[in-house]
């Protein structure tokens, strides 16, 4: 589709039928790579800019309420349009098709890194790649660092957040607890420091009369409704219980696949901050405290994440595959159906929020359109997740720059220096020249592959 002339903007553009939304949203789930800035990004410059489905106000209006969520804010703000142009099931459309090709690509990949991961290509590939989401993690760390640092107070939260979480072991969702307590008395303290930094960018621009514009009066479906709040509230819990159950009946309240179902319900509340905020709760619970998969494999699955299209969270798919698996849910004899079912677990829990945040409080936005009074906790628990995510950059380096260190012994072993070299050059090839995360683990794939099967000619 050409992008409107001045000519032809100051018309809205006729309906989009179901089918329509049905293809782009469907379309989009293939294509959407770089994370929910760039997720975001595309939704903007098709939806925004060049179909005129919704205005620019709109578009960030819906975009502020999925942004103080928990959960990953892109997804969200799918559902979000969806529904408010289609419905529930605009929303229900629009949300799934925007994992699904994400989902099938993690459950095959996860298949293969489980029984080839040994083979010495794939070894290769995934030796030079680690480093390469090492350097990842620090550019994330650094990017939203230098958006969320604005001040001292806010430095010292992140610091005091990464002291927390490296040298106590405090569990994730009590530094979030901790920093939201600290924004809501800090923004009445002293407000000026708690100031959000506002979203992703609003532009401010007008791009002509949109399908929903500024002005266009709420969709009857999308008014607010105590009756209708109340069902799909009920839905929802209905939903939650029926699965609980089924995988209680299965393995009792012990069994791996419920224990994957409680947990990624709690992780899926404590996303805020996108999906390297949570990263460290899953690793917590995943490696630490119920050994799904060891903290190699977390790096692995993390790259796998990276460059599939989806959002990033979706490596939950990964680690309820790899769990499935290991935990040999049913049976030795049924492993590939085991991790199957532990990935659909992780990944139905984690997003069942996600679609019930938007039909639930979806009204009450379009009601209110006023602006959150969630800033100054927002902005403390963005700090505090800078100071989380540098832990897991550090734990990161750490296993890839020593393999064979344990807590006993933090550095034994032979230093990586190879690693080393790929995860500084990977990183300044994200900070200084702007090269997209896919090209940066190809190309480093690539180099470790090289080295694998040329180091024992040079001796290395």
């Amino acid at each position: 589709m050409a992008t409107p002339t001045a000519d032809d903007t100051s018309k809205a553009p006729k309906h989009v039928s179901l089918g329509e939304a049905f293809r782009y949203w469907l379309k989009l789930g293939f294509i959407s790579f770089g994370g929910p800035a760039g997720q975001i990004s595309m939704m903007h410059q098709e939806l925004v800019e060049r179909r005129r489905w919704i205005s620019e106000n709109r578009f960030l209006h819906a975009l502020n309420y999925c942004m103080v969520l928990p959960g990953p804010e892109a997804i969200q703000l799918a559902i979000y349009i969806g529904w408010l142009m289609h419905g529930v099931l605009g929303g229900l459309i629009a949300g799934i098709l925007f994992l699904l090709p994400s989902l099938v690509l993690l459950i095959s990949l996860s298949w293969v890194y489980i029984v080839f991961g040994d083979v010495p290509t794939v070894a290769g590939v995934l030796y030079g790649i680690k480093p390469a989401v090492t350097a990842i993690v620090v550019f994330a760390a650094y990017r939203i660092g230098s958006k969320a640092l604005k001040n001292g107070v806010l430095w010292g939260l992140s610091a005091a957040a990464f002291v927390a979480i490296f040298a106590f072991d405090v569990p994730f969702p009590y530094i979030v607890l901790a920093a939201a307590v600290l924004g809501y008395v800090g923004g009445q303290v002293l407000p000026d420091k708690f100031k959000s930094g506002g979203g992703h960018g609003a532009s401010g621009k007008g791009y002509g009369a949109a399908l929903i514009d500024d002005h266009t009066p709420v969709p009857d479906h999308a008014r607010f409704l105590w009756p209708r709040v109340l069902m799909f509230l009920t839905v929802g819990v209905a939903l939650w219980l029926v699965t609980m159950a089924a995988l209680y009946s299965q393995g009792g309240w012990q069994g791996t696949l419920t224990q994957m179902g409680w947990f990624f319900t709690k992780a899926a509340f404590l996303t805020i901050g996108g999906a390297y905020a949570v990263l460290p709760y899953v690793y917590q619970g995943g490696v630490e405290q119920y050994g799904w998969l060891t903290g190699l494999q977390m790096i692995d699955g993390l790259a796998l994440g990276e460059t599939t299209p989806g959002p990033l969270i979706m490596v939950v798919t990964y680690v309820g595959y790899i769990g499935g698996w290991t935990k040999q849910v049913f049976g030795p004899e049924q492993l590939a159906l085991g991790g199957l079912a532990g990935a659909m677990v992780a990944t139905f829990f984690t997003f069942l929020p996600s679609f019930l945040f938007i039909l639930i409080g979806g009204p009450a936005i379009e009601a209110s359109r006023h602006d959150l009074k969630l800033a100054a906790p927002l902005t403390a628990i963005t700090a505090a997740v800078v100071g989380v995510i540098i832990n897991l950059a550090v734990f990161f380096a750490w296993h890839v720059l020593w393999p064979q260190a344990t807590t006993a012994s933090p550095f034994a072993g032979t230093f990586e220096w190879f690693s080393a070299v790929v995860g500084v050059v990977a990183f300044i090839a994200l900070w200084r020249y702007k090269i997209s995360v896919i090209a940066v683990i190809g190309a480093c794939g690539l180099a470790g592959l090289a080295y694998t099967f040329t180091r024992p000619l040079i001796g290395a």
